[in-house]
């Protein structure tokens, strides 16, 4: 399961998605989110499925790589679905036993919700997927600018958000390297009682707390050694520049949240 959290990673490709603009790329993600809060119906659902399947072929990535993403976060769907299956109330009663009802409104919740979800899972994972580490460092910086005029270390941040993101495919490879480790001496992580299993991780959190201090020291280390200082004089190799199949994009978007609102409103809302 610890594989297959894809978070972070970049997969290389001459999509339409990859030759966007950083920038451009971080507000339609934004937008993104936003128009899958926006919805309350399963028509206004449908037109941001049809958004983001767009989206997937449009980046060329695998599909396979967004089902990957999705695996680890299967529990929790499942967990909020059957949360909200069985609190929901209405009046139409599909089962009820001592106590316990299930109403067509809690089933039309469950699922809008779990795809809502899985859908904000997928619009997340096109941004890394599609945009290198380096890229997105300096398309937060240019984004968080403005906030140069009330002190704020805009680079230091930029750069802090990057290298969490970057490393969490090392943190997880880090994870399995120590939970072998751990198994070929005898560890067991599978049986016993739920005390028993979380007492079964502390092996594996404390190495793995001080190797990702130590890796955090080394990369200090080797950011002073070559005089990083996130100066406003840093320059860059490559210069980012909106095109117009950027400002298209986002017009687009734009258009889809007016048309979600528009659909809210003609059709009704189910949460």
């Amino acid at each position: 399961m610890i594989s297959d959290i894809t978070i972070g990673q970049y997969y290389k490709a001459e999509s339409f998605i990859h030759k966007l603009d950083a920038r451009a790329k971080i507000i339609l993600t934004v937008l993104f989110i936003a128009l899958i809060f926006l919805c309350k119906n399963f028509i206004s659902l449908a037109l941001t499925l049809v958004m983001v399947i767009l989206s997937v072929l449009l980046s060329s990535v695998p599909v396979k790589m967004y089902i990957k993403s999705l695996k680890p976060i299967i529990p929790i769907v499942l967990f909020t679905a059957v949360l909200n299956m069985f609190y929901t109330g209405g009046e139409n009663v599909v089962f009820s036993f001592k106590g316990i009802t299930l109403t067509s409104e809690g089933i039309f919740t469950a699922i809008f919700l779990a795809a809502r979800i899985v859908l904000l899972i997928i619009a997340s994972s096109i941004l890394t997927y599609t945009t290198v580490p380096t890229m997105l460092t300096d398309a937060i910086e240019k984004l968080l600018s403005p906030l140069k005029l009330f002190k704020v270390p805009v680079q230091s941040w930029a750069m802090m958000m990057t290298l969490a993101l970057r490393f969490i495919p090392t943190l997880i490879e880090e994870i399995e390297k120590i939970t072998n480790a751990q198994k070929s001496r005898g560890a067991d992580f599978e049986s016993g009682r739920l005390l028993q299993r979380i007492k079964a991780v502390i092996p594996i959190i404390i190495p793995l707390f001080v190797s990702s201090f130590r890796r955090a020291s080394d990369l200090a280390y080797a950011m002073s050694c070559r005089c990083y200082t996130g100066a406003d004089t840093r320059t860059r190799m490559k210069q980012m520049k909106m095109r117009i199949r950027d400002f298209v994009c986002i017009i687009i978007f734009i258009t889809s949240i007016a048309g979600v609102i528009l659909l809210n409103n003609l059709f009704g809302a189910v949460i």
